[in-house]
């Protein structure tokens, strides 16, 4: 794979810029702050200690790559005062309480922290006196679903069937208002993503398919499968990752994309193409074919309530950001796969792993023509 990266990748806007991260330890946090070092940014992460052992974090070794501070979002003068130390130029606001289940068990927990969380970010952003892009990000699960064939889109009414979706809702309509109320004439500009299902190496959270296959996997055992015919839209973490960049430089320089400031000083959604659109037993079966094993039908019928169907629609985000999927399903299964396999065998090389795939993505882009890869 190719080591020299395109100076054109983002257009180059993060090169020797601060960014300030929050939910760095997570998941998806810890695959955006190794893209974002790649590209030349100084990290400074906030966030409350890796949720997860094994972790991605820790895989990575990214606490001796960014400014690191443990921290949690519903402190509100803890944020703020890691804000104002950072003076960032980019803000990307990942940290959450993101499982649906968890949700259930601990809802003021979840509304704490994706609510309030989301508030103290955007009161810690007010005061700053100097141009940054802000991406907070909420989830594809914001919408008040109603489990039909239709592709939700930015305008559609927000709501959420449990705690954790609806909590997402509630921020969402937070941040707009604080966008409309405080930041008209700031030199802070602010949009939200929504993304959701995402899979990718290293994910080890509870209750979530693709961790479940690989533990099951790993003990020789049959993968537990709670929900095989609800339908999500897949996409490989890399693929909402380049959308929060690529919005992120876009509310920065707005010229990149050809469009007016205020049209994308708002909400995004980020998904695959509808061929994603899979069931949670196709999505298993894909596994089986790159880590052979087998699976057993664990449908719970007094379980708490997941959607069963769900899908996206990505039309603002080709209209205004010239951004695409890049993956298709089989391709972004194949990577998960891949990754985890390969980390199974060798731990230490979950660093290299990670980096030679975020340049495969990027050099599947530039040759797919999508904007933010140059050409």
């Amino acid at each position: 794979m190719a080591e020299v990266k395109s100076s054109a990748i983002f257009a180059n806007v993060f090169q020797g810029k601060t960014v300030w991260l929050s939910g760095h330890t997570g998941f998806k946090g810890a695959w955006l702050a190794r893209w974002l070092l790649d590209l030349g940014a100084q990290v400074h992460g906030f966030s409350l200690p890796p949720p997860t052992q094994p972790s991605v974090f820790e895989h990575l070794g990214l606490e001796k790559y960014v400014q690191h501070k443990i921290g949690d979002v519903r402190d509100p003068g803890t944020v703020k005062k890691s804000m104002l130390r950072a003076q960032p130029d980019f803000v990307f606001h990942l940290a959450a309480q993101a499982l649906v289940r968890y949700s259930y068990e601990h809802p003021l927990e979840t509304y704490a922290t994706n609510v309030m969380g989301t508030a103290h970010v955007l009161e810690a952003l007010r005061p700053l006196e100097k141009n940054c892009a802000a991406v907070i990000v909420t989830t594809d699960k914001c919408y008040e679903n109603r489990e039909t064939d239709h592709a939700y889109a930015e305008e559609d009414p927000l709501g959420g069937h449990d705690p954790y979706s609806s909590s997402k809702g509630a921020a969402e309509i937070v941040i707009a208002a604080y966008r409309r109320s405080f930041f008209g004439k700031s030199p802070v500009r602010i949009a939200s993503a929504r993304a959701g299902n995402v899979i990718g190496g290293g994910d080890w959270a509870p209750n979530r398919i693709v961790p479940d296959c690989i533990r099951a996997l790993q003990r020789g055992e049959p993968i537990p499968v709670r929900n095989p015919r609800a339908t999500r839209p897949w996409q490989h973490v890399l693929e909402p990752l380049s959308g929060y960049l690529w919005l992120a430089a876009a509310l920065a320089r707005p010229e990149l994309v050809n469009a007016e400031a205020d049209g994308i000083a708002g909400a995004f959604n980020f998904g695959p193409g509808k061929e994603a659109n899979r069931t949670v037993a196709e999505l298993v079966s894909e596994v089986l074919k790159r880590w052979p094993g087998r699976w057993d039908d664990k449908s719970e019928p007094n379980a708490v309530h997941e959607a069963g169907l769900l899908m996206l629609s990505t039309a603002k985000a080709k209209k205004f950001l010239h951004w695409r999927p890049t993956w298709d399903f089989q391709t972004a299964i194949a990577n998960t796969v891949e990754w985890y396999r390969g980390v199974n065998e060798n731990a230490a090389a979950a660093e290299d792993v990670t980096r030679a795939q975020i340049t495969e993505y990027e050099n599947a882009a530039r040759a797919a023509k999508i904007a933010w890869a140059g050409h």
